[in-house]
């Protein structure tokens, strides 16, 4: 386990590397999940940095996460992108996995929007709708703050009350509206991977009032809310993880039903961009 001393070194490295790189700062970070990497093609001025070329940065090695670092101008913003994540189940630990998001704090961005593709454990969910996350449960098993706290970041227990900010959900859900974009909202469960649930574990988040499931996002939140960013989490559904259902989405289906939502959750974080 790395000390605070070791994480700020390395966070400190990654920020001197990226301010060589790129003249604007970002205000807006944007993680893409499974499926979603072509959401950065409108991104105008882009500069593009594969995470093999940034100190102290693992590489991603997960189907469908190209594993860049985008930035430029969407909707008029100055934005960097995450064109993929680094997962816990890749081997990764939860400090390293990350370390972008503590870079992307001082780089200037104060709002961190998370997406991700989610197996959908409400039965009135369709695959192709967009989640608004209320809120989630941590069933990983881990947490990205173990370990010495980075005091300059953040409190050593931080509280987790409304930490998908409430501001940025009620502009979502008006624009969604505007918008004619059908919308559900609900709780994520997070869970380690990489295996999918079994039929006992999927009813146990139903029964625990979980809305969908993935196995990423959650520490990304904590880690940036632990920096003091506001946050706002939205899951593609890309499958029906049901536990009488007689088919499991297979890792390549997930995945083609990422990109079939990419036009309309492009859509939608134009829209909500452009009402910030």
């Amino acid at each position: 386990m790395f000390t605070a001393n070791q994480i700020n070194e390395q966070i400190a490295d990654i920020t001197k590397f990226l301010n060589f790189q790129v003249k604007d700062k970002p205000e807006f970070g944007m993680i893409l999940g499974s499926g979603l990497g072509e959401l950065s093609d409108d991104v105008t001025d882009k500069i593009t940095i594969p995470y093999s070329a940034i100190p102290h940065l693992p590489q991603s090695t997960a189907p469908g996460h190209a594993g860049n670092l985008i930035f430029g101008k969407l909707g008029g913003r100055q934005v960097v992108m995450m064109q993929g994540r680094l997962h816990i189940y890749e081997g990764h630990l939860p400090v390293s996995a990350t370390l972008l998001i503590r870079a992307m704090k001082l780089l200037g961005v104060h709002t961190l929007f998370i997406t991700c593709a989610a197996g959908g454990l409400n039965n009135t969910f369709k695959v192709g709708d967009i989640m608004l996350i209320e809120d989630h449960i941590n069933f990983s098993g881990t947490n990205p703050l173990l370990g010495e706290n980075l005091n300059n970041f953040g409190p050593r227990f931080l509280g987790m009350f409304d930490i998908y900010t409430p501001a940025l959900r009620e502009i979502v859900l008006n624009v969604a509206i505007t918008s004619n974009i059908r919308l559900c909202q609900g709780v994520y469960a997070a869970i380690l991977g990489p295996v999918y649930g079994t039929r006992a574990e999927l009813q146990m988040y139903v029964n625990n009032h979980c809305d969908a499931i993935g196995m990423s996002l959650v520490h990304e939140a904590i880690i940036a809310a632990h920096s003091g960013m506001k946050i706002l989490g939205l899951a593609a559904i890309t499958d029906l993880a049901l536990p009488y259902a007689t088919h499991h989405a297979t890792e390549q289906e997930v995945i083609d039903a990422g990109k079939r939502t990419q036009t309309k959750f492009k859509a939608l974080l134009l829209a909500i961009l452009s009402n910030l």
